[in-house]
């Protein structure tokens, strides 16, 4: 009889196995499928965009149905598109996957000091306070970056509200916060919800999805 403590349904630790087995799956469709041999970095970057949207919009339905399995095929497609351009990277001589996951278990590392650092390292945050956790990636953050200005690294197609969301924070953390206006400006007003959005805190991005879903449930009416 299989040992329940290591059936993957009752045990999230598993060993990794069905990584392996997609990453060997993606290297032979690079070299055996015309289409995907093709693609590039850039020809991929619409599918990914695709994608992330997608899995948006399944985190949205999997809050309001409780049903998570579209959430589950949607990160599945997201994780495609990582080891697709991981594969195709490889085969520049670029980078490999291991390297993709090596570096960001390092950065986990740095800029969780309360989990991973020494006591000395961890001293001054509260591993069960989120807001004490944040300022601490924020901190490590920003030694690391060295940013010198205040958009720097924040990529110009962000959705405007997340991009106004950042600005923001990034003027706060510089010690310039905006005074933001309800003035006659649509822009002006459009920011002020943000930074009151911010006090609050809310994701001004993921309030108006939400509100934008409630509005088109209202308009269909209830269904049969």
């Amino acid at each position: 009889m299989p040992d329940p403590q290591s059936d993957p349904q009752t045990d999230p630790q598993t060993d990794g196995a069905p990584l392996l087995e997609f990453l060997a799956v993606m290297r032979r469709l690079r070299a055996e499928c015309g289409w995907k041999r093709a693609q590039t970095h850039r020809t991929l970057a619409r599918h990914l965009l695709e994608e992330t949207h997608e899995t948006l919009e399944a985190i949205d339905l999997g809050e309001e149905t409780g049903d998570w399995s579209h959430l589950r095929e949607e990160l599945g497609d997201l994780l495609l598109q990582v080891y697709f351009h991981a594969v195709v990277a490889e085969e520049r001589g670029a980078f490999t996957l291991d390297d993709v996951a090596a570096d960001v278990t390092a950065k986990m590392h740095r800029r969780n000091p309360h989990v991973f650092g020494s006591a000395a390292d961890a001293a001054g945050v509260d591993a069960d306070d989120p807001a004490a956790v944040n300022e601490a990636w924020e901190a490590a953050k920003a030694a690391e970056k060295q940013r010198s200005s205040v958009t720097e690294g924040l990529p110009p197609g962000l959705p405007a509200l997340l991009y106004a969301d950042k600005v923001l924070d990034r003027l706060e953390r510089a010690g310039t916060p905006v005074a933001a206006s309800r003035g006659d400006d649509v822009g002006d007003r459009l920011l002020a919800l943000v930074a009151e959005s911010r006090a609050a805190g809310t994701d001004p991005e993921q309030a108006l999805r939400d509100a934008v879903r409630r509005a088109l449930r209202q308009a269909e009416g209830p269904r049969d």
